[in-house]
């Protein structure tokens, strides 16, 4: 019995936050399904695609079951931002999932709230194994290689003392939180919840119909509220951005070990 060779996805929703990495790719032969490019290649040694998604639940499964189709990729990981949900966590912070969650989705009386039709569940769990290498990368990151990425100008602006890496709960939906009242609800239903965005959880789905690995790393950028969308582009460029960078360099020099 053969075993197939690693691949690696690599999924960004929007451009910000793949800045830079794209540059570290070698080999690189450009493909277009759809409206999008996939960048295949070698990463830091490791043979991967690298593609964006665009925002939203629809974009990001689209995207993910064209890299598993037509690119063979054995293992997925997204990385990209999220607004806090939890009053312990702060802007900078680093959000590991262990399971996914689509806040939009009810089919109640059909199914139970939240649960995804015919599938049985409501949240899809990550990769165990590669949640956890995406943690220890993270951990070197942020003792070894932080001060030599984010400047600090950065790390004064948004208060970035001492960052957290956190494993929990990441509730997707389409729609860009900045109403407590709406986040209010969210934690209510879903005491656990530590993160929102808006594909984590279509990526999910979608690995767990063809029994792909995958992990989602999301950086704090906001608390979900009215002030969301203040210096969001700014945040990801000076930091958010530099930690994937980082991150999944790590990430990488572990990973075919």
């Amino acid at each position: 019995m053969t075993t197939q060779p690693k691949r690696l996805g690599l999924v960004f929703a929007m451009a910000e936050e793949q800045q830079g990495l794209t540059e570290h790719l070698q080999d690189v032969q450009i493909h277009r399904i759809g409206k999008r490019e996939y960048r295949s290649g070698t990463l830091w040694g490791v043979p991967c695609v690298c593609v964006l998604s665009g925002i939203g639940k629809v974009a990001a499964a689209s995207t993910v079951t064209s890299l598993i189709q037509h690119f063979g990729v054995t293992e997925i990981v997204l990385s990209g931002v999220a607004g806090g949900a939890d009053s312990s966590l702060r802007v900078g912070d680093i959000v590991i999932a262990d399971a996914l969650i689509q806040h939009d989705m009810n089919a109640f009386p059909i199914f139970p709230k939240f649960e995804i039709p015919r599938s049985g569940k409501s949240r899809f769990a990550s990769s165990n194994q590669l949640s956890q290498q995406l943690n220890l990368a993270a951990q070197h990151f942020l003792q070894k290689e932080m001060d030599q990425h984010i400047s600090a100008a950065s790390r004064t602006q948004f208060k970035l003392y001492q960052v957290q890496i956190v494993n929990g709960l990441i509730a997707s939906g389409d729609q860009f939180i900045q109403d407590l009242k709406v986040l209010a609800n969210l934690k209510q239903e879903l005491p656990d919840l530590m993160a929102v965005e808006m594909e984590g959880a279509a990526i999910a789905q979608v690995c767990d119909d063809f029994e792909i690995p995958f992990a989602i790393m999301r950086t704090i950028s906001d608390e979900a509220n009215e002030h969301a969308h203040l210096d969001f582009k700014q945040f990801i460029h000076q930091v958010a951005a530099q930690y994937s960078l980082g991150i999944l360099r790590k990430f990488c020099a572990n990973y075919l070990k």
